[in-house]
């Protein structure tokens, strides 16, 4: 009798190997002196937000949010210190009152601390501090280089790498270089560290063991 030959075992499924993404780069790093490198904080962070958890995408999304937050710090802290020199509304502006429906007068708030006179505020001052910024974002949510994107069905905010921090306006035409960006992203950082000491020291005395020049 022929011999039957045993059946060949099923072959084992093949294992996909592991997609392995490029490094992103980060702009952004602080330049040591004396050599071209530079020190990037949290690049351990990056990699993984730009690689296992996200895409080259993602990290034009945080660098864009860090650019905002620094951008609205460095404001803040100028206000503060306007505040605090007396550079205030009652020394500048023509007008006596804030708010003459809510009798709020600009000598009131100069009187006050920065974090007080930012509670006196009426609520028809800080919604109208709401809709400016909200214009802001809907702007550039909707906005390419300056234009509206009529022709997108998304918005060009909504889309991947859509948020990138630049708003398209340069009425001045300044040529923006990479040393210029650099210099943006550090004052912000810079900026949001004097705000959140200056805050925390007038809300706490003593939290922040530091003088401060007030």
């Amino acid at each position: 009798s022929e011999e039957v030959p045993e059946p060949e075992p099923p072959a084992a499924p093949e294992v996909p190997l592991l997609e392995i993404k490029e490094k992103v780069p980060c702009f952004g790093g602080i330049p040591l002196v004396g050599s071209d490198n530079t020190l990037f904080i949290g690049e351990n962070w990056w990699d993984k937000i730009t690689t296992e958890w996200g895409s080259a995408e993602t990290g034009t999304f945080i660098r864009a949010a860090e650019l905002k937050h620094g951008r609205s710090a460095m404001i803040a802290t100028v206000g503060f210190a306007f505040h605090k020199l007396g550079l205030t509304l009652d020394n500048i502006s023509i007008h006596e009152y804030l708010s003459v429906t809510e009798g709020v007068k600009f000598a009131d708030l100069a009187a006050m601390a920065p974090l007080d006179a930012l509670k006196s505020v009426p609520a028809a001052g800080l919604a109208q501090m709401f809709c400016a910024i909200a214009l802001v974002e809907i702007y550039e949510l909707t906005h390419i280089n300056g234009k509206l994107a009529e022709d997108e069905t998304v918005a060009p905010g909504l889309q991947p790498g859509g948020l990138t921090g630049d708003l398209g306006w340069n009425p001045l035409d300044i040529k923006i270089t990479d040393r210029r960006r650099l210099v943006e992203i550090q004052n912000g950082r810079a900026a949001m560290f004097a705000i959140s000491a200056w805050v925390a020291a007038d809300s706490i005395p003593g939290s922040v063991p530091l003088p401060l020049p007030w």
